[in-house]
């Protein structure tokens, strides 16, 4: 069976996002941290040659933060393959943009506690 989770060779690339992380993916992980909405979540997790901005094992959820970025035609691409990919798996995948997060986290957190 061929491993698919925390691949070794994207260890050094999970560290520095982690070190690295956006305003939003701060704010939003002083909310999923430490079991605060009752699941267990990981950030900078990698699945594949993915890596996720946060990670629920037990509930099979993936939740992503999309900044200006994500809005270039290719990046969109990207992300429908990205998605298909774990959408084949069973995960469950919720996308936020950041401003998104900036303007209403609680409806973000209330969203993401009714998925997981």
């Amino acid at each position: 069976m061929t491993r698919i989770y925390s691949l070794v060779k994207l260890k050094e690339r999970r560290r520095r996002l982690r070190k690295r992380s956006t305003t939003q993916e701060n704010l939003l992980w002083e909310k999923l941290r430490n079991r605060k909405i009752g699941s267990k979540f990981r950030r900078q997790h990698s699945i594949g040659g993915y890596i996720l901005d946060f990670y629920c094992k037990e509930k099979r959820l993936l939740v992503e933060i999309d900044g200006g970025i994500h809005m270039k035609n290719e990046a969109k691409e990207n992300d429908k393959v990205r998605d298909k990919y774990f959408r084949e798996l069973n995960f469950k995948i919720l996308r936020f943009k950041n401003d998104e997060i900036e303007k209403d986290i609680d409806r973000v957190v209330e969203k993401i506690k009714f998925f997981s």
